[in-house]
């Protein structure tokens, strides 16, 4: 299907790798100019590198942001083009009780989860407002109501990040501009492999049990029963991001494989 996005530039926060680096393979896919971000030179330059393989001629660049800086954010905006399309897809996390989470670990994930979105949004909202057309897309997470004990402070700034992104859809009403959420479930990221790789040579099984259990006895709420794959996620962005989406505003669209639950 030809979703309408060659000409468009995208950018994506956090892309070097995941979720991010899928969701740019695809706007590269179909033509879009994409932008990666991630918080070193280095990490950029290697996924750059790994897009161009895959899309032999994709229009592609990078540029190096640690969102736990506002100093950085700002420096960033300064250098990044007209927008069509901003997907906020940095996040970070800290796996802790409540009781051991520190201020300064709720201040960063607050800062890198919830804030790059609201400076980056602010400061390309208005832009695409004015030249009448534009997507902005946030990257949620089964967490913002599925709530895990020692991930409060980021299942916080999950649900945060949905409130968010249906405010700024209210201040689109009557434009081609469109505000969306996606809130993904357990996905096989590089880091949830390197989570079951260390869990499984701990308990003495493999992978694929420990795959398996994960799902028997955690995420049991789980329709999918098993990990999505980041092409997955990232094609259903990639379709919001696009032209064709234009009836999708204020949303939150759930790619967790039924692990939430309710109607809604």
């Amino acid at each position: 299907m030809n979703l309408n996005l060659k000409g468009k530039t995208a950018f994506i926060s956090g892309s070097t790798s995941g979720i991010g680096f899928a969701t740019a393979t695809e706007l590269a896919q179909e033509g879009a100019k994409v932008i990666l971000n991630g918080r070193k030179q280095k990490t950029v330059d290697t996924a750059l590198l790994g897009l161009k393989k895959k899309v032999p001629n994709a229009k592609v660049a990078g540029i190096a942001a640690d969102f736990s800086k506002a100093s950085d954010l700002l420096s960033l905006q300064s250098k990044l083009p007209h927008l069509d399309i901003l997907i906020n897809n940095v996040g970070v996390y800290s796996s802790k009780s409540f009781f051991e989470t520190t201020d300064d670990d709720w201040q960063q994930q607050f800062e890198v989860n919830v804030m790059s979105g609201v400076r980056l949004s602010r400061h390309f909202l208005p832009k695409m407002i004015y030249a009448g057309w534009g997507r902005i897309l946030f990257v949620s997470s089964e967490c913002a109501s599925l709530v895990p004990p020692d991930l409060i402070a980021y299942s916080t700034t999950k649900t945060a990040i949905l409130s968010l992104s249906r405010g700024l859809a209210q201040l689109t009403k009557g434009s081609a501009v469109t505000v969306n959420a996606v809130i993904p479930g357990s996905t096989m990221t590089e880091g949830a492999d390197q989570f079951l790789t260390n869990l499984a040579k701990k308990e003495a099984k493999t992978k694929e049990a420990t795959a398996a259990d994960f799902f028997k006895k955690t995420r049991t709420s789980s329709l999918l029963q098993r990990f999505a794959s980041v092409k997955e996620v990232a094609t259903t962005i990639t379709y919001l991001a696009s032209p064709l989406s234009s009836a999708t505003n204020g949303s939150a669209i759930n790619i967790e494989g039924g692990s939430t639950g309710g109607l809604f």
